[in-house]
């Protein structure tokens, strides 16, 4: 065996012309299927079509794209070296995602399908008014744009790990790809190639955990090795919120996380609200329950098939792998090496995840650029020719913007970081004011406006400030036992003993910014209610519940605030909703709006 470090990394690198085939047939599938939509299924070429597939979707493929959308790359790299560093104490989300489903389906799913809108923002002004509409939509902007270029770049170390092609070279061909078949295809194409991509990635992860385990003789080996070494472990009952992960942290801080990025952000609703009832809609959302826990269960377990494998000779500390989200990569090389055509199934399955969120960011942007940014500042209705065309040059215009943005998130090391604290700043925020307008009827748009400002910036603060002390060192995370003795290889190890420089300790760090980043979302939540609570006890005063319309409000706070025979408004048709431009000085003038 080769002893050079640079050796074992050239040795690794044996991506043949089959793997070459089977990642291009992954990307010629996904035109195909945009070319499908775009120019054989000829259908009316409508707005509705286009962002919304007509709202006649069905169940099953919309629940696979709900999957696909939510895990990119990051997850499918990043899960398993978590598992591999910390061990599964993260996995227990899975309890956050589950009582997610229950509280997503009878709370806020109902009132978004029944109000029968395109930008979920919409719900903002009807409830509020534009200023919290706006709100929400530059938010959503912004975070969108921070992370979509993550989502390509992750990937693309993947393949510069196993291929040696510079990144620069895959990125564009990507989002090219990418952008073709979300923008003549619709939401339909990028709906059936996220089918093609979810069987991709389950294919995939199935194919390493099922050789890596024969390799190792069985699976009794990777578990014991893991509980030896305390990665397999029972939850972490402790209530000390600076702690990384515990059963609460995992319980309720992912709960809220996941409830904000499924329940009121546009790149999932878009789905739930393209199909034809809520019924449908709660079906796909257990099926995008069941299908998540069983993939993080997958990438989970790969982690710890990860460890066994290289308990004795840990590559993160030889720098075998240069980077966290290379060693997935590496152990797919190691064991698939000599199987042509593998390597580049795992490869498409991790690109898949890639593409599949990048098309529905895409797909979600340009509907709330239309719906937000366009059709609210034009005086006369839009041409359907018109509104094409703003929509496909949105695609166009964000994908080649994610594409320039990789050069950025390469050089600047610390952007990575950075990006993904972006998530956090807007994600509770937004919750929370969605959460205002459906369950809190007497909370009106000034004090809702007030407390969505106040979180982003209290989250701003929080996120950075925390990203910072990590960024230099000075807050370490304690990783489970490695070691190096068992290498076969030469590498410097001085790297083996390397410590942090910073000047300060975990302990001199104000506790706030030690907080745990699964209580972020909870947090910006609970300060834009709390603010906006305040605002309306103390500045702006209390909105009349009785004028807001019940269809504004989940179905219990409706019986609560109307009585329990209160009418219920479907579709399209016209009700009587109270926004803050309308009121009077005492707040009770109401207007008609048509949603």
């Amino acid at each position: 065996m080769a002893t050079d470090l640079q050796d074992i990394v050239e040795h690794m690198r044996r991506f043949a012309w089959p793997d070459y085939l089977v990642f291009v047939s992954m990307l010629m599938l996904c035109i195909l299927i945009g070319v499908y939509f775009g120019f054989v299924q000829r259908k009316p070429n409508t707005e509705s079509e286009y962002l919304m597939g007509g709202r006649t979707m069905m169940v099953f493929p919309i629940a696979l794209s709900l999957i696909a959308s939510f895990i990119s790359g990051i997850t499918l790299l990043g899960l398993p070296t978590e598992v591999y560093s910390f061990g599964i104490q993260y996995v227990y989300v899975a309890l956050g995602v589950t009582l997610m489903g229950f509280v997503m389906g009878f709370i806020y799913l109902p009132v978004f399908h029944k109000l029968n809108i395109t930008s979920t923002y919409e719900y903002l002004e009807t409830r509020f008014d534009r200023r919290l509409r706006m709100f929400g939509s530059i938010m959503f902007t912004i975070m969108n744009i921070g992370y979509l270029p993550i989502v390509i770049y992750v990937p693309a170390l993947a393949f510069n790990q196993v291929t040696g092609v510079n990144i620069h070279v895959i990125t564009p061909i990507v989002c090219i790809v990418c952008v073709f078949y979300t923008c003549v295809g619709g939401l339909k194409a990028v709906v059936w190639t996220d089918v093609v991509q979810t069987f991709s990635m389950f294919g995939a992860l199935v194919l390493v955990a099922v050789k890596g385990t024969i390799d190792l003789g069985g699976s009794d080996v990777v578990f014991r090795s893991a509980w030896n070494t305390g990665r397999l472990e029972r939850p972490n009952f402790d209530i000390n919120p600076t702690t990384r992960h515990t059963f609460w942290s995992q319980l309720i801080g992912g709960f809220v996380y996941w409830l904000q990025t499924n329940a009121v952000s546009q790149n999932m609703i878009q789905r739930y609200l393209s199909l034809p009832s809520v019924a449908a809609g709660r079906r796909a959302l257990w099926i995008f329950v069941f299908g998540v826990c069983l993939l993080m269960s997958l990438c989970s377990y790969c982690g710890l098939l990860i460890y066994a494998t290289y308990q004795n000779c840990d590559p993160l500390t030889t720098k075998l792998a240069r980077a966290k989200d290379q060693l997935l990569p590496l152990f797919v090389m190691d064991i698939l090496r000599d199987l042509p055509g593998l390597p580049g199934l795992f490869v498409a399955g991790v690109f898949s995840a890639a593409l599949s969120s990048l098309s529905t960011c895409l797909n979600s942007m340009s509907a709330v650029i239309l719906e937000d940014f366009v059709k609210p500042f034009v005086h006369k209705p839009l041409s359907q020719r018109t509104i094409n065309w703003i929509m496909r040059s949105v695609v166009v215009g964000v994908g080649a913007l994610c594409a320039a943005l990789v050069f950025v998130v390469e050089k600047m090391g610390t952007v990575l970081q950075l990006t993904m604290s972006l998530e956090a700043i807007t994600n509770g925020p937004l919750l929370g004011t969605f959460t205002i307008g459906i369950l809190i009827p007497w909370v009106e748009s000034r004090s809702a406006l007030t407390g969505g400002i106040f979180g982003v910036i209290f989250m701003s603060w929080l996120s950075l400030k925390a990203q910072y002390w990590v960024a230099t060192g000075t807050i370490v995370f304690p990783h489970k036992p490695m070691s190096v003795d068992g290498c076969t290889y030469e590498f410097d190890r001085s790297l083996a003993n390397a410590t942090s420089t910073s000047v300060y300790t975990t302990d001199d760090i104000f506790p706030l910014f030690r907080v745990s980043y699964m209580w972020y979302t909870f947090l910006g939540a609970a300060v834009t209610i709390l603010v906006s609570l305040l605002c309306s006890v103390l500045i702006f005063g209390r909105q009349d519940p009785k004028t807001v319309s019940p269809d504004l409000m989940a179905g219990f706070v409706r019986r609560y605030i109307h009585g329990p025979d209160v009418p219920s408004v479907q579709g399209n048709a016209r009700v009587v909703v109270l926004t803050p431009n309308a009121y009077g000085k005492n707040g009770k003038t109401s207007h008609e709006s048509a949603l």
